[in-house]
Parts: structure tokens; sequence; C-alpha cells
């Protein structure tokens, strides 16, 4: 089948090539941007049936349902302005999206003042539409005259949003094509190779991103991540995929093939080994749709798209533009015919099969202790923080200094009565019992909507300050505690709103998906591994020692973010999407080695030879390509500009150099060296030949 894909490309590579170019250039100018649809809050992708949702609802009379649909105005000098911040306020109220705009009053030293914006949920929602709405009202403090020493920043869960979300995805876009484009100018050393390896990729990028953008028109809803992890996924994967063709392709010139004829046998050899890597990843993405988290249900389809996209390119694109080069997109490099040496990775692998009990314990006890790591794991529920330097950093600043007590921004504790109520002493009653209670620090209320029959207290958590880890954990106790004095009020519905409730909820959401995709994207590597290897053994320790490679960079996470940078917790999302990149992009180089291992032992001695061969032929292939990847996600760890661009980034490149430098060319050769040809049961090459070592 993939001789006949790459007989077509031969064929038809100009007209290929052609549709590719033209086809892009049409998607542009038609469809939406991604940009334009993604989702900034994570709070919407939450259940309905989730408490904080729920407990939102309550809220709605009070035009503060959507924790992040709201920021807050803090001004601030010696001696607050009052008149100054009125006109402001009033300014504010004029721009596009906000709908409501309440003074939520000055601090107790009378140096500061705080007014509370809400805006509509597709401003909240939007990422362009966050962004201006957050300018609009900036722009306004400079048209705002005020006496001197005035200070006004906008703080909030929407004005963190749109800071943390500051670095555009354009200039991941653009240091990522730099990094990918030098490395591979240095793994060719030829003039055209690179750009033939990346034109594709970078075709991919732009027309996945359209794609996923018309599929967010028709009801899918995309996070404001998929755009970053769309970029370095197709830029690194493409790459790679890319690196796989050229190289074999490379490899039958130099046996001295004709070049159409030398394209068609590299396809037919690594065209199956591509199509399983994509299909993998694609499927591995895939799962998410069965996740409990509405965030992940968006992101799986999304990356699968462009993973499909990308194998498109991979089995159409890149081969007619090889078909069109030739050899000549090698030079300067020489080709010269004849076997191709096996090198140095050859040298590493002739001491693995020698040693691969020591190997084996050497590589276990490794990562081991990296997964020790894991002591005292814990995840936290938002992705976003104020970025250090920002204008929503600052007023956080100013809040917690100017207004310690439960205020506008904290979290809100709301009670639903049958009948009115009117008698302020029960409303200062529960007030008394709320404050009593240990896990808050400080209650203040409170606040009656037009009907009189719902109450809301503001609150702060015992716990920690709003918005941290510590105390998202607590809010089980502050439900609790707000359950039982509802209970003896005689309100007959409760509930916590606000960024500790939302956080705890997400992160709940989260973990419940991460525990019902695991087991699904194991069950899935194993199935997909069986068949391309026809084997029921090798499959598991493939996916045994990937498995191995998650906890340690999950450990290694652990270890880099809570244990030395001091945050509260890992970000929500990367234990999941960790699990997944591992599993898929680690099968990846799976399927690229053990099925060259296969090929090799159907005419080698032993599999010893084999496995020595093989991995020395694919060595600097596999090689180059876990730099490149790994390198595309620093970028994201480096330009994301964002907590959780940051760790996932970080932690991902550091998965994919375990799964590049130790389990690929150390302990897969090793357990299979101690398997033998029980690697390949029940096939046929199981009983070929007993694996007779040549010493």
């Amino acid at each position: 089948m993939f001789a006949a894909i790459a007989r077509f490309d031969v064929r038809f590579r100009w007209l290929i090539v052609a549709v590719w170019v033209l086809g892009v250039i049409a998607a542009v100018r038609t469809l939406p941007s991604l940009s334009s649809v993604t989702q900034s809050s994570n709070v919407q992708f939450l259940s309905p049936s989730s408490p904080s949702v729920q407990a939102a609802l309550l809220a709605a009379p009070f035009q503060s349902g959507n924790p992040s649909a709201t920021a807050i105005i803090v001004a601030s000098r010696e001696s607050a302005a009052a008149a100054a911040i009125g006109r402001l306020e009033d300014a504010t109220r004029q721009v596009s999206g906000v709908t409501l705009v309440r003074d939520a009053g000055a601090s107790q030293d009378g140096q500061a003042i705080e007014a509370v914006v809400t805006v509509t949920a597709a401003a909240a929602n939007s990422n362009t539409a966050a962004r201006d709405v957050v300018d609009g009202i900036r722009a306004r403090f400079s048209q705002v005259g005020g006496p001197d020493g005035l200070s006004l920043h906008l703080a909030g869960p929407l004005a963190v949003s749109v800071d943390a979300s500051g670095s555009s995805a354009g200039n991941i876009t653009r240091f990522t094509l730099l990094f990918v484009i030098v490395l591979l100018f240095i793994v060719y050393r030829a003039a055209l190779a690179p750009l033939i390896t990346l034109i594709p990729a970078a075709l991919a990028v732009a027309l996945s991103g359209l794609l996923i953008a018309q599929l967010a028109r028709v009801g899918v809803s995309v996070a404001s991540i998929a755009q970053l992890l769309l970029i370095v996924l197709l830029l690194g994967a493409g790459s790679d995929y890319g690196l796989f063709l050229s190289f074999r392709f490379r490899e039958e010139l130099a046996r001295g093939t004709e070049p159409h004829r030398a394209l068609i046998t590299a396809v037919a050899r690594v065209g199956e080994a591509i199509t399983y890597s994509g299909l993998t990843v694609a499927a591995a993405l895939l799962t998410l749709l069965l996740a409990p988290f509405g965030i992940y249900r968006g992101l799986g389809p999304a990356l699968a798209l462009g993973i499909g996209v990308m194998l498109a390119a991979a089995l159409t694109l890149t081969p007619s533009l090889l078909a069109i080069f030739g050899g000549a997109a090698f030079w300067p490099s020489r080709l010269k015919p004849g076997t191709q040496r096996a090198g140095l990775w050859g040298r590493v692998a002739e001491r693995v099969v020698r040693h691969p009990v020591l190997t084996l314990t050497a590589g276990v006890v490794l990562f081991g202790a990296l997964a020790a790591g894991l002591i005292g794991y814990r995840t936290g529920g938002l992705t976003n923080s104020a970025p250090a330097g920002s204008d929503s950093a600052a007023g956080a600043a100013v809040l917690a200094a100017r207004f310690p007590r439960a205020n506008a921004g904290s979290d809100q504790l709301l009670l639903r009565f049958d009948s009115p109520v009117r008698d302020t002493a029960v409303l200062t009653q529960v007030q008394a019992q709320l404050a009593a209670a240990p896990v808050f620090r400080s209650v203040t209320g409170p606040l009656t909507s037009l009907d009189g029959r719902t109450v809301q207290y503001y609150s702060v958590l015992k716990a920690g300050p709003v918005g941290s880890t510590s105390a998202a954990n607590a809010i089980p106790a502050a439900r609790d505690a707000l359950t039982a004095v509802a209970r003896a009020s005689g309100a007959h519905a409760s509930g916590i709103a606000g960024q500790d409730a939302s956080a705890y909820d997400i992160n709940s959401a989260s973990n419940a998906s991460l525990t019902l995709v695991v087991p699904i994207v194991l069950v899935l590597m194993l199935v997909l591994l069986g068949l391309m290897l026809r084997s029921l053994v090798a499959p598991w320790y493939l996916a045994l020692t990937v498995g191995l490679s998650y906890l340690a960079s999950l450990g290694f996470a652990m270890i880099v973010f809570v244990h030395l940078a001091g945050n509260d917790g890992l970000i929500f999302v990367l234990p999941l999407l960790l699990f997944v990149f591992s599993m898929a992009l680690g099968e990846d180089y799976n399927i690229l080695v053990m099925s060259r291992i296969r090929e090799e032992a159907h005419h080698a001695r032993s599999l010893s030879e084999a496995l020595t061969r093989a991995i020395g032929v694919t060595g600097g292939t596999v090689t180059s390509a876990g730099v490149i990847l790994a390198g595309t996600f620093v970028v994201l760890g480096l330009a994301g500009g964002r907590g959780d661009a940051q760790q996932l980034g970080f932690s991902i490149a550091f998965g994919v150099v375990l799964d590049t430098f130790f389990v690929r060319t150390l302990l897969v050769p090793s357990l299979a060296t101690l398997l033998g040809r029980w690697n390949w049961w029940p096939s046929a090459l199981s009983r070929l030949k007993p694996d007779i070592e040549s010493r």
C-alpha cells in the first residue's frame, strides 16, 4: 500500500505541491483564525452539575456569577481620590463588553478604593474579546484626571487571564521555526533538506489551526492552550516524520539506488511506521473525548485533527518534494554508495546486548530516583497566575496589603431562603455562625438581592489567600460549614462561588479525567503496538518503559516546580497531558525502532545482530528527532509567558529526552535481548530461528 502511495507521489509530485500550497492559501482567506475562537476561561468547561457552577447560579442576582467574568479596579495613594475614581467608573461603564461597574468601597486606612467590573460571557470566554475589554479599561486610566501619586491597576481573574496569555502564539511560532530550522541544518548539513522537512510541518500548522477554528464554530469549545500546543506538537512531530523519511531516502541513495526507486523504497519501509505513529498519537488524543472535564474533550479532537493533517502532509507533500529535488536535497553532502555504518549508537547497542541485566537495572534505578520526586504530589486548580511585573500582579499586591479582610475579590458564600428574610438579626446570626467556623478567617456582609431571598457573604479561608492551592483544597470543609449554617438558619440551598471553589472543582474534574483516561490509553497503545509488531509480548514492555518514563518526568516536574520553585502544586492539566504525550510520542520512537529491528531480524543471524544493526542505523535519526521535538517544547516553556506553558513545555521536553536517550536506546534493547525471539510471539518470526549469540 505504501509503495503505491509513493508511486502516486512521484508521478503527481508537482500537482500535490500545488494543491497543498493553494489549499492553505484558500483556507487562510476563507476560514476564521484559531485565536478568534479559543476560550480563555477554564470555568466554562466545568459540568453544569459542579457545585461551583450551581453556586454561581445562586450568585447571578448579584451580577457576579462567573468569577472569570470579573475584574477589580484598584486605586491607591496617600489619600484616595474618590472623585477621580468616580470618573473612572463612569468611563469604564462605556467600554464595550462591560455590563456592570460596582463601587466596592475604601480600605480601612482610607488609602485604597476598589470597584468590581463585570463583563459579558462572550468577553470572559474569548481570548480576543477579553483582551479588548481589559485593554479598553486600562486605556481609561490615562484619560481620567487625578491628583499626583494616584496609582491605578486592573486585577482580578479576567485581568490575570489576559496578562498571563500576553505572549502571542505568533511569537511561539517564530521561535519554534527558528529553533527547528537551525537544528535541521546542523543535522542534515545540507541546504535544501531542512526546508523540505520543515515546509510540510509549517503548512500543516497553518491549515490545522484554521480547520480547528471551523470545528469550534460548530460547537466544539477549544481552550486557549490548544493553540500553543498545536504549534509545538506539529512542528516537532512533523519534523520527526520528515527526518524519518528523509534519512531512509538518503540511506537508499547511499546504496546506489536510483532516486525515484529509492524514494518508493523509503516510503514503503518508513510509511507504515509513520502512519502507525500518527494514528497512535491521534488515537491517544481522541481518548480525551471520554474525559469528564470539558477542557480535555475540546483539546483532544483539536490536536488529533492537527496530527491527521500532519500525517497527510508527511505521506504526500514530503515525498513529492523529495521526488522533485532527489539527491540534490542533501547537497553539499556527498552520498557515497555502500553499506551504512552503525556508528556511535551501534557501539552503544553492542554494549547493551552484552550486559542487558546491568543496563536494565541502572535504568530502573535512575527512573525510580526521578519518580521519587512524586512524594508530596499535589496539583493546583488554576492554570494562570498574575505574571511578575504585570499590572494585575501590582493590583493583587495592593489588594492583599490594603484589603486583608474579605472583600469583593473574595469567595462568595450564598444562601437561598424560601421567603424573603426581613429580620436583620437572622442575617447577623448567620454571619456570626460562619465567622465562628474554623475554616473561615474572615466573613463580611451580608448583601441581599432584590427579592430578599438570596443572601451573600464574602469570605477569606484560613488555609491560604484567595487563588492559592491551599485555599482551593479547603473548599470541601468550607462547603460543609456553610451547609451546616444553612440548615440551622432554614435556607433550602447554599453554595460557594469564586476562584477557590472553581479551582477545586476544576482540579477534581481533571483528576477524575486522569483516572478514566489512563487505562484506556494503555489498552489502546497495547492494541496498536500489537498490530504493528504482530506480537503479544513486545507491546507490554514497550508500554511499561514509557509508563516508567512518564512517572520519572512527572517526578521531575514536582522536583523543579514544587519542591524547588515553591509553587503550590503542578498545574491541573499537566498530569493528564504529560501522560498522553508521553505515551503517544514515546511510542512514536518505539514504533520506528522496533519496526526496524523486526525488519533486520528477518535476515540477521541473531536478534542481537538485528538489534545492533537497527539501533546503529536509526540511533542518529531518533536522537535528532528527539532533540528537535524536545526543543520545540522547551521553546514553549521559555516563550509561552504563562505558568501552564512553562510547566507543560519543560516537563514534556524532559520526558522526550528520557525517551530518546534512555528508553529507546538502553531499556528497550536490554529487554528485547533478554526476551530473545519471544519478542515476536506468536508471529512466524518467533519460530524462524533460535537466537544464537556470536561472542
